[in-house]
């Protein structure tokens, strides 16, 4: 939860505080202007200006804040200014300027505005004016006033006398915010602002809600520990842009309830009860509608007479509670708005009204339309029975529209319904019952990218099955859910109930339910290691469904046998079954299977090396996705993921990142993973927060996906920060949990123990330097398990035959790896790696070049390793990939490699580090210098590593000699000096 002192960031305003900025740059030049920030209710606006005083006052200015309070209609007269006044009194430079204007004292000894003392109130007016112009002459001033929305006929006619005076060509800027969703039609500011904003000094600033993306930042930056995607998405979608709604979602995250929180309800329903009789009784009725209302439907449910409806509509749009559309429909301002109103009902009246507007949406005459809405209020009227029937026509709307996430919905309410409804009640024609329903559940939380749901439904509708059951369909049940359980990864179940659904079915005579259960058995046998199980299963399966003419499980086979078979998918016959697959599913109609064969069809050619070849299918599969509906499907993901890691991988690492951006509004959270090469752009540009955003893709349900990426992120970071038992730890959690029953290993092992391998390598140098033979002999002992986890991988891929060029180029950076630490870098090994990611890796090629440099200057060959380093500071400056860059500059300095132009030749140390150097030249151990900083000794670790790297040094007393000869410490005077 965040903590009470923790001061809210300020995201997504960079413009805004570069325009309110500017105007403080003019002001110090007596050029000010005043702007009036207007924006609803929580949306930034006292943060926003926080922010600009806190920027104002580090250069110089000072800075006074007034405020407005809501004291209905008793309020104190100047009430900002004399808090103004207040802070300008006790400040002894404006001593002489207070003193110079008698008249404004008044307000400070509590003296009250006199309207019938009109030459007192102009003097008033006029030294109020004086002083502020006195005071700008001794320092640069800055006015804010806050909520001007609740100020005092005084203080509003005082603001105006200021700014249409002149007082702004002085060295004074005046800033002031307002509620814009406060300002009914009556209200008293209204008239005010309409004349300040013709005056040529003063400009209005509107703050609109934030984009989404920017709500996301903020909440995981107010939100300490990693956060469910799914958790911020659901916050993102209820604050609507307004930061203090956000704020208070996240702080009642940890609460059970799924409402409005308490607090949040009372800000929204101030307006609310502000409202006549007439209006909130409207607006109790529109909340039951929803969101959004149409007049003609609004006016049945309501039953006032025309005229009666249309005041209070008028009522409420002018405070801002409701906007009017031009359909014809009303909407709440605020979707939080109409969950505080709807929530204050009482348990009857509400009961009442969905029952109204179901019957009323069922005689428009609008079934399928409608039919989510009348589901919803028949449901919430307790008119059971009429909810099944409407949720069952909401789910097959969304099965013709493509929207499993909506048909899965609304299937799952018809289930919740089903016992509650008598059979006599329930639909009784289609061949419905509550294990098909189940099923088709199942299917459409798959196809929604929910699979630990759609593995759940599949249980159910096993659990469903009588001792009677018709054999044919207890099979689909057991294929359905063997299928499911595939997608995730649990894959010695779903082998034993693929082998119960082909053991209930006879092969003769032929059925459509055989070949599908041989189909789904035959990748299960693939996974669990029964290879040639799968593939005579595959074929034969494939030949009845020929004989069938079933074109959709023909492709699905084809795929199959094109993934199993002979070279894979890499090879020209895996290519041609995938084609030819491609054809029959697009003939079929059934688009999963085709996104399957597209799929294959990229991983292919990404797998040879072929990375334009890839783009393509990619390109295809997703656009054939988005047509269907299928967007959040498992094979539509991972060609999500799949196409990031071509950005990635051909260095276009800015589009990667947008594109990640574009995907996280859309997936569901079974898609975290797929932003997954967004991660590796950050953690290379130096955000290890990446580390922690890809550990939350560990929580939850396990994911094999997930899980990858996470692995990948956590490993590499570990690497960058130079602790090589992290790295180590990882690669060998991530291999363990990727290692299939089979006991086959992921094919991302080898490139795990590359990653870990090079911080073993930096790990290993000063032991081997410094003759510690038992420390030099763990790391080798170490590397030598990860070599050899390195070559097995690489070597027997997932069909028994060696990688493609990627893993290949992994293994051969692990080589080298391994020689780095048994012996120092070598040139020959390092030039074989940065040859084998010549198939188009940007990134991976840069680091091996700068390890191929370093070994260059090992072997003296300095004019080569200079070339070698420009190469990678160039590479590094166009990706940002900024660790890179210090990486080789700090090669540059200890090579002396001074004919690389433009290179910065500083070191350059955090104020962390300058700390830790100190006490390093102390002669401080890790454990002293944790001790006496306040960390860990783990951490002071690894602050000495990255000193270390930073300097060129090989050991801590060559780091210490490098920072006095640069100058970055200086010996410490002696008590007697």
């Amino acid at each position: 939860m965040p903590q009470a002192s923790f001061v809210t960031p300020v995201v997504g305003r960079d413009s805004e505080l570069a325009r309110l900025s500017g105007v403080l740059e003019r002001a110090r030049r007596a050029e000010a202007r005043a702007v009036l920030v207007a924006g609803d209710a929580g949306v930034g606006k006292t943060r926003l200006l926080d922010e600009v005083g806190g920027r104002a006052a580090e250069a110089g200015m000072t800075v006074v804040t007034g405020h407005c309070v809501d004291l209905g209609d008793v309020g104190l007269p100047y009430l900002p200014f004399t808090e103004m006044l207040g802070v300008l009194a006790a400040d002894d430079r404006f001593a002489s300027a207070l003193a110079a204007h008698p008249a404004v004292g008044r307000m400070l000894g509590g003296g009250s505005d006199s309207a019938r003392d009109v030459d007192g109130r102009l003097r008033l007016f006029e030294g109020m004016a004086g002083l502020l112009a006195d005071v700008a002459d001794v320092a640069p001033l800055l006015l804010v006033l806050e909520d001007l929305h609740w100020a005092d006929q005084s203080s509003r006619d005082l603001l105006r006398f200021l700014l249409g005076r002149g007082v702004l060509r002085h060295r004074l800027a005046v800033f002031a915010s307002y509620r814009a969703d406060d300002l009914h039609r009556r209200h008293p500011l209204r008239p005010l602002l309409a004349e300040l904003i013709r005056l040529p000094a003063v400009e209005r600033l509107e703050l609109r809600p934030l984009g989404d993306s920017d709500v996301a930042r903020l909440v995981r930056q107010l939100e300490r520990r990693p956060l469910a995607e799914a958790t911020v998405r659901r916050i993102v979608e209820r604050a609507e842009g307004n930061a203090f709604y956000a704020e208070e979602l996240l702080a009642a995250t940890d609460t059970e309830s799924g409402g409005v929180p308490s607090g949040l309800a009372d800000v929204l329903l101030i307006r609310f009860e502000q409202l006549s009789d007439t209006a909130q009784q409207v607006l109790r009725t529109a909340a039951v509608a929803g969101r959004r209302v149409e007049h003609e439907l609004l006016r049945e449910a309501v039953g006032l007479p025309e005229e009666e409806l249309e005041s209070a509509l008028r009522e409420a749009v002018g405070r801002q509670l409701l906007v009017a559309g031009g359909d014809d429909t009303y909407s709440f301002r605020h979707a939080l708005a109409r969950e505080a109103v709807y929530a204050d009902l009482l348990p009857g009246e509400r009961a009442r009204l969905h029952g109204a507007f179901a019957r009323l949406l069922a005689g428009q005459g609008r079934a399928a339309e409608s039919a989510a809405e009348r589901a919803h209020h028949y449901r919430e009227s307790h008119d059971l029975a009429e909810a099944l029937t409407a949720s069952l026509e909401a789910a097959d709307h969304a099965q013709r529209v493509g929207a499993p996430a909506e048909e899965q919905r609304h299937l799952e309410a018809a289930l919740d319904l089903w016992p509650a409804v008598g059979a006599e009640a329930r639909p009784s024609s289609g061949g419905v019952g509550r294990v098909t329903l189940t099923l088709r559940a199942s299917a459409a939380a798959a196809h929604a990218g929910e699979l630990h749901r759609a593995v759940s439904l599949a249980r159910s509708a096993l659990a469903e099955l009588g001792q009677d059951a018709d054999s044919e369909l207890a099979a689909r049940v057991r294929y359905t859910l063997a299928g499911n359980l595939l997608s995730v990864d649990s894959l010695t179940a779903a082998f034993a109930y693929s082998s119960e659904a082909l053991a209930m079915i006879p092969e003769d005579p032929p059925s459509r339910t055989w070949v599908w259960a041989a189909a789904t058995h035959a990748m299960a046998a693939r996974h669990v290691g029964g290879n040639e199980t799968a593939l005579r299963v595959a074929r034969r399966a494939l030949s009845v469904a020929e004989g069938l003419r079933m074109t959709d499980a023909q492709a699905d086979l084809l795929v199959s046998l094109a993934v199993f078979d002979g070279g894979g998918r890499r090879g020209p016959e895996g290519r041609e079954r995938l084609l030819r697959a491609r054809e029959l599913a697009r003939s079929s109609g059934n688009a999963a299977v085709e996104l399957r064969a597209l799929f294959n069809l990229a991983m292919g050619y990404y797998e040879s090396g072929a990375l334009a070849e890839c783009v393509p299918w990619l390109t295809e599969g997703l656009d054939r996705a988005r047509r269907a509906g299928l967007l959040s499907s498992p094979y539509p993901l991972e060609m999500r993921y799949l196409r990031l890691v071509v950005l990635h991988v051909l260095g276009r690492w800015d589009e990667c990142v947008r594109a990640a951006a574009a995907d996280a509004e859309l997936l569901p959270a079974a898609g975290a993973y797929t932003v997954g090469p967004a991660l590796y752009v950050a953690l290379a540009r130096g955000d290890m927060a990446a580390a922690d955003r890809a550990r939350a893709l560990l929580e939850g349900p396990f994911d094999w996906m997930a899980t990858l990426v996470a692995g990948i992120v956590l490993t590499d970071a570990a690497a960058l920060r130079r602790d090589p038992g992290d790295a180590v730890r990882w690669t060998r959690s991530t291999v363990a949990a990727l290692t299939d029953e089979a006991g086959a290993r992921p094919e991302v092992a080898v490139r795990l123990a590359a990653l870990a391998l090079s911080a073993v390598a930096d790990a290993a140098t000063e032991p081997r330097s410094a003759g510690d033979e038992a420390t030099t002999r763990r790391w080798t002992d170490t590397a030598a398990e990860l070599v050899e986890l390195a070559r097995a991988t690489a070597t027997h891929a997932e069909h028994g035959t060696p990688q493609g060029p990627e893993g290949q180029a992994w293994l051969a950076r692990a080589e080298a790896e391994w020689i780095r630490v048994v012996s120092g870098p070598d040139a020959a090994a390092w030039s074989r790696a940065l040859t084998a990611f010549g198939f188009g890796d940007v990134y991976e090629q840069a680091r091996c070049r700068l390890r191929y440099a370093e070994a260059l200057v090992a072997a003296g060959r300095r004019e080569e390793a200079a070339a070698e380093a420009r190469e990678v500071r160039e590479t590094a400056d166009r990706l940002g990939a900024t660790p890179l860059r210090e990486q080789v500059d700090v090669l540059v300095r200890r090579g002396r490699l001074a004919d690389t132009p433009d290179t910065d030749e500083r070191v350059v140390l955090t104020a962390r580090e300058q700390e830790v150097l100190r006490l390093l030249a102390l002669g401080r151990s890790n454990r002293q210098i944790g001790e006496e900083l306040f960390i860990t000794g783990k951490t002071a670790s690894v602050h000495v590593s990255n000193i270390l790297a930073k300097l060129g040094a090989a050991s801590r007393g060559e780091a210490v000699a490098i920072a006095y000869r640069e100058g970055l410490i200086t010996p410490e005077r002696s008590a007697s000096g």
